[in-house]
């Protein structure tokens, strides 16, 4: 029996959560609903700006497959968090966060000196997030940071799409991809974001390698990624990649392709206000599912019934309790 359910590779940052308007956006020069890479100069200003317009709504532990290995363990999964932080404060908050949620890690070892990567996103009125995220130190993931004996001992890698602007991340990534083949450990992947396909497709491909076993994004990155301008045509190649892709479309569920099977994942009607998160929480979701010998329809809609409820609030996780009963709550509607 392994001793993980999800081993995942990817950022450590610190998020900050700020409710902005579309005219701050503009006035700042900012692209609405991207993720944006910024130096630490251009962190300390935007911040200022922030707090002292806005102010922090919630502040946790964050980065796109944290927030979905948190969902994992949240639900009564085994899971182990990969990641580099900074022996600074925000390092020391990230760790306390990760293991507040039954994660485990490889923080309890020696942290360098550096400062903890941050991510500043901002939520307008119509519920979509932008992010400015100062890398910090998760820039300098490595091989290093992969704990052979912890991922070897998991069913699932899971790797998110932002380790792909760094040299030594994807070092890491092809490092963990063939210890996970060597030793029967399923691969997934995320793309994490449209900029990751728009700025970095090549290196994101690379990422992917020789395919994985299961493949998520959202209906802008699967186009970018395929090349192709409708999801319909998409489909395709994208099965090049992996025999089981998860497609997130908003408001029109998400659509999944198994072994050249499509299931349609209906959506939860809600009213969303914050967007964030809302992709890492139906990977998460759909992952522990698939863990729990969940067909991907099953899978699908516990994972689609998180997700609606994540966007009705602020900040990419719900309370832990709520995870469980959601399964619960799920089980029955299945029954």
């Amino acid at each position: 029996m392994s001793t993980f359910d999800v081993y995942a590779l990817g950022n450590a940052l610190v998020d900050r959560e700020y409710r902005v308007s579309d005219n701050f956006l503009s006035e700042h020069g900012i692209q609405k609903g991207m993720m944006t890479l910024i130096d630490e100069a251009q962190r300390h200003q935007l911040l200022q700006a922030l707090d002292r317009e806005f102010g922090c709504i919630k502040q946790a532990s964050g980065g796109s497959a944290a927030n979905s290995i948190i969902a994992v363990a949240a639900l009564g999964g085994r899971a182990f968090y990969a990641c580099r932080v900074a022996a600074d404060a925000h390092g020391d908050f990230y760790a306390a966060d990760l293991q507040a949620a039954g994660v485990y890690s490889n923080l309890d070892h020696q942290r360098p000196e550096g400062h903890t990567g941050t991510c500043l996103v901002m939520v307008t009125e119509d519920a979509e997030r932008t992010m400015h995220t100062h890398l910090g130190i998760t820039a300098d993931v490595s091989e290093e940071d992969v704990v052979i004996d912890a991922l070897q001992a998991s069913q699932w890698l899971y790797l998110e799409g932002y380790l792909a602007p760094s040299s030594s991340a994807r070092q890491a990534v092809g490092h963990a991809r063939q210890l996970a083949r060597k030793s029967g450990v399923k691969i997934a992947l995320t793309c994490s974001d449209p900029s990751m396909v728009t700025y970095f497709r090549d290196s994101l491909l690379g990422m992917i390698d020789d395919g994985v076993d299961i493949l998520f994004c959202n209906e802008e990155e699967a186009l970018g990624l395929s090349g192709c301008s409708d999801l319909e045509s998409a489909l395709e190649p994208l099965s090049s990649h992996s025999h089981e892709i998860v497609v997130t479309r908003g408001r029109e569920g998400a659509l999944v392709l198994h072994q050249g099977q499509r299931i349609h994942i209906p959506a939860f009607v809600v009213s969303p206000i914050d967007t964030n998160g809302a992709g890492d929480m139906f990977a998460g979701c759909y992952l522990f599912g698939r863990c729990r010998g969940m067909s991907p329809h099953e899978a699908g809609l516990l994972a689609s019934r998180a997700s609606a409820e994540v966007v009705c609030q602020f900040g990419p996780r719900l309370p832990l309790h709520r995870y469980v009963e959601l399964l619960e709550e799920h089980r029955a509607s299945l029954v």
